[in-house]
């Protein structure tokens, strides 16, 4: 059973369009969000993980396109209800991510990077979870899988997304508890990093 955005033109502009409204932030954002940019005086922890978190969600996302056109077997039967889903669980992801950076101001950078003084923000989403940007990816991506309709290739997507972070979260947190210290390792007693009270 090929996708829905295959066989249904209206299923293909709506996915089109969910994509657009996830890709143009991350694209405007990521031209003007650098740390060196937006603070000269941070310091940049990075060590490699913004560029193997990007290539290996856009490996998954190419690997999850491939599979839902080859590989029938895969498919999600109930591809309408999935389609649906996957298109509303987009919507959410790129609006939590968004409210995270936005909580963040100009603390938010997309490679790794911390200030001396820099404050343990704890407000709006950050109040119930360490990284809610990265919260907004995981259902931006489970979106994106469940709208192509192949549970193999939403299988491989999301273990490609959930590699690339978990190295960049440890990356990160390492780098904010030698920044700032015990106060953000307090935060992280009582919080978690994904999944409120879960994960």
């Amino acid at each position: 059973m090929p996708p829905l955005i295959v066989t249904h033109p209206i299923a293909a502009v709506l996915f089109t369009a969910a994509c657009l409204i996830w890709l143009l932030p991350e694209t405007l954002g990521a031209s003007r969000q650098m740390a060196r940019a937006a603070r000269t005086t941070a310091s940049v922890r990075d060590r490699g993980s913004m560029t193997l978190l990007i290539g290996l969600q856009w490996l998954g996302l190419g690997l999850d396109g491939l599979l839902a056109w080859g590989f029938p077997g895969g498919a999600i039967g109930w591809q309408t209800g999935a389609f649906i889903l996957g298109l509303v669980c987009m919507l959410l992801g790129v609006t939590l991510r968004q409210y995270a950076i936005w909580t963040l101001g100009h603390y938010f950078t997309r490679d790794v990077a911390v200030s001396s003084g820099q404050p343990v923000v704890q407000r709006g989403p950050y109040h119930l979870i360490r990284h809610p940007a990265y919260s907004g990816t995981f259902l931006t991506m489970l979106g994106v899988g469940l709208a192509l309709g192949n549970w193999a290739g939403l299988f491989v997507l999301l273990t490609g997304v959930f590699l690339g972070h978990f190295y960049r979260v440890r990356i990160e947190e390492k780098a904010l508890v030698e920044a700032i210290g015990q106060p953000y390792a307090e935060y992280m007693r009582h919080t978690r990093r994904f999944i409120p009270g879960l994960f």
